[in-house]
């Protein structure tokens, strides 16, 4: 009888937690029509994939928004030992972007997202652990530009 509970638990646990991606899948009253990408290459693919779940619509009349951003990225030494080799790196991510509607301005703003991480003596995990923390700062950026146009469109 205890593993049958033991089961019957398990099963419940598993059985009722679904994952579903924050923006995926939902049905806005907008569209997001061209997007114009200049900067970090990186950076703009992520972004540019998280805009794009947001898929055009042709048979509704949505607002249909335009996106411009612009993005660069920097890596700082912040701190260093005492022969001079780096300790601490600071990886900076500066995103602008404009959001238009029928070529008219709503939305020019500067998101800056920085992330301090130690040196490791490995090369390429330290490349790896960049990549990763590209990736993330990437993403909040865009859940940044989707939330602004969601708060927009609510006006």
């Amino acid at each position: 009888i205890l593993l049958k509970i033991t089961f019957f638990l398990i099963f419940l646990v598993t059985s009722s937690c679904t994952y579903e991606p924050i923006f995926k899948e939902k049905n806005y009253n907008f569209e997001i029509g061209e997007i114009n990408l200049i900067g970090e290459k990186d950076t703009n693919r992520i972004i540019k994939n998280k805009l794009n779940l947001i898929k055009e619509d042709k048979n509704t009349f949505k607002k249909k928004y335009d996106i411009s951003i612009n993005t660069k990225k920097y890596r700082e030494i912040i701190s260093k030992n005492s022969q001079g080799d780096p300790l601490k790196f600071e990886l900076n991510l500066n995103v602008n972007y404009k959001i238009e509607e029928n070529k008219k301005l709503l939305i020019n703003r500067e998101i800056n997202k920085k992330y301090i991480y130690n040196n490791v003596s490995d090369k390429f995990k330290l490349e790896q652990d960049e990549k990763i923390i590209l990736e993330n700062l990437s993403e909040e950026v865009s859940d940044i530009i989707i939330s602004s146009i969601i708060n927009l469109n609510d006006y």
